[in-house]
């Protein structure tokens, strides 16, 4: 059984661990505590080679104490592609990426809740609640239906239709929000007591920190127990970031990695940028009306649950923060397209945050990057518009269309 506790970001208190209230009196954030001690005795990383190819392979690391309650799909163990065509290109010395969107729900929120509804189960929740632009109410939707715990989703009502339309064919209760992501917070815990609700949002439980950890982990396996120089990775909550720094501390504390920690680059969408605004020498001011023009993707969190907490893990990894325009992540979801990879808007503006870096200089020609693609780009399409397209009967007019388009 693990051997679990939990202790803040901020102050460094230890405390027991819970399954809800993830806040410290001081204000920081509380993370899963495991005995790597222990560990480091008992667990060594070549037993990982004999198993089963998903997230789960990292059982001990994971704060499941009952295997019982392990609610999965399959989720994890994501293709890691090099692009070298690429590397021939660009001012550094290897290009990946890493494909979340093969994940069961889609993208890479199904890491995040085979965790957290594990943990309801372990802890006899009856229904969750949770806040989201798309993604994480899907990833609940269908991860509750597997538990058979009722879940109820609070979306912002102009997020992408067909996410919003996935969430009920899960059986989940789907609510569109008028307002940000925020607002959908704000809804549930006004009603979370009379409705007993446990609300899932991020950094409210510590499932989904751990879930997402498991990226890292995985990344690290994948490339041969070593650390990519830069990590690209498209932030709204922060969870993510939060959960692959706590893993390369945890793989070092193991004594299974050594080097340099990675470089984290959060990316986001122009407008509303509040990591990038952040790291500025200006103090950080939230701008409704800019966050309104931003896209409806996972990236649009004006006010992420513990900010300081991902500005710290940044400036510690000496990384940054890059806002990219609509009209770049638009190109880079076609650059990414032509080379056979479905990228979402969160995805493609990792490649688009690279190139700039590359246009800088922030790059080295010695780094080895890696890109997360968070989700599948189907997700996002809103409807297909059948007038831009041509319909034929015949191989002749295939020919003549053809010749009228050259």
């Amino acid at each position: 059984m693990n051997q679990l506790g939990l202790y803040c970001s901020r102050c460094s208190a230890r405390l027991p661990f819970r399954y809800q209230d993830m806040k410290c009196t001081c204000g920081g954030t509380l993370l899963v505590n495991y005995d790597l001690e222990h560990l480091r005795k008992t667990l060594k990383k070549e037993a990982l080679q004999t198993r089963y190819p998903s997230m789960w392979r990292y059982r001990e690391l994971l704060p499941v104490s009952n295997p019982d309650c392990i609610i999965t799909l399959g989720e994890g163990w994501t293709p890691l592609i090099r692009l070298q065509k690429w590397e021939q290109k660009l001012p550094i010395r290897q290009l990946w990426i890493k494909r979340e969107e093969q994940n069961p729900t889609g993208s890479f929120k199904s890491r995040g809740f085979s965790v957290a509804v594990s943990l309801l189960k372990e802890s006899g929740a009856l229904k969750a609640a949770v806040p989201s632009n798309g993604n994480a109410a899907g990833a609940l939707a269908a991860y509750a239906s597997r538990a058979g715990i009722a879940a109820s989703v609070f979306i912002p009502s102009d997020c992408p239709p067909l996410i919003a339309e996935e969430c009920p064919l899960y059986g989940a209760e789907t609510y569109l929000v008028d307002g940000f992501i925020h607002d959908a917070a704000a809804i549930i815990e006004a009603g979370k007591q009379e409705q007993g609700w446990v609300n899932v949002g991020t950094l409210k439980e510590p499932g989904r920190v751990e879930g997402k950890k498991t990226m890292g982990l995985e990344l690290a396996e994948q490339m041969g127990w070593t650390f990519p120089d830069v990590i690209i990775y498209p932030t709204g909550g922060g969870s993510g970031i939060i959960g692959m720094w706590k893993a390369y501390l945890e793989l070092k504390a193991l004594g299974w990695i050594d080097g340099p920690m990675p470089r984290f680059v959060c990316v986001q969408e122009a407008g509303c940028q509040p990591i990038a605004d952040g790291l500025s020498p200006d103090s950080l001011i939230f701008r409704a009306e800019a966050a309104a023009q931003a896209s409806p993707t996972g990236m649009r969190v004006p006010q992420p649950p513990d900010l300081p907490l991902i500005l710290s893990i940044v400036k510690q990894s000496g990384g940054t923060a890059v806002a990219l325009t609509a009209g770049q992540i638009a190109e880079a979801t076609q650059a990414l397209g032509a080379q056979g990879i479905s990228s979402s808007p969160e995805g493609s503006a990792t490649w688009a945050g690279m190139l700039a870096l590359c246009d800088s200089g922030w790059l080295r020609p010695t780094d080895s990057v890696v890109l997360f693609n968070t989700s599948h780009a189907m997700k996002y399409a809103k409807s297909v518009n059948f007038t831009t397209l041509a319909t034929i009967k015949s191989y002749a007019d295939y020919k003549s269309l053809k010749l009228k388009r050259e």
